[in-house]
């Protein structure tokens, strides 16, 4: 079972992707905010990280900073999955090494999970 860290601080959003998720057959732990998706990292590696961007604490791209820092990291795929649309905010994700930028208006639930399907086979 590939396992997924879904850092997002909207409790609802949390929920359904879970939900989503686990229904999918991928196992899911959550961090709410991006220190304590730093903390997870450090206790347990994921098969991907679906993160947002604009998250308390730490954000989103501190993380993915973080991430391609770390020898023991670098190799994890991060998936994006943000408000934040804009062009240039969709190339920066790509540049500092998501894997896909979604952006939460365009896909639903469903589409999301289907991406990260074809990401983590």
């Amino acid at each position: 079972m590939k396992s997924i860290l879904l850092v997002e601080d909207d409790p609802f959003l949390i929920d359904i992707y879970s939900t989503k998720l686990k229904e999918a057959g991928f196992s899911v732990d959550v961090a709410p905010s991006g220190k304590e998706c730093l903390q997870k990292l450090k206790q347990e590696l994921p098969d991907l990280l679906l993160l947002d961007i604009v998250l308390p604490e730490v954000d989103g791209w501190e993380i993915i900073r973080k991430i391609k820092e770390d020898a023991k990291l670098k190799d994890l795929k991060v998936v994006v999955l943000s408000n934040l649309g804009q062009k240039d905010e969709v190339e920066k994700g790509l540049a500092f090494g998501a894997v896909k930028y979604l952006i939460k208006a365009h896909y639903t639930p469903s589409e999301v999970v289907n991406a990260i399907k074809e990401i983590t086979v």
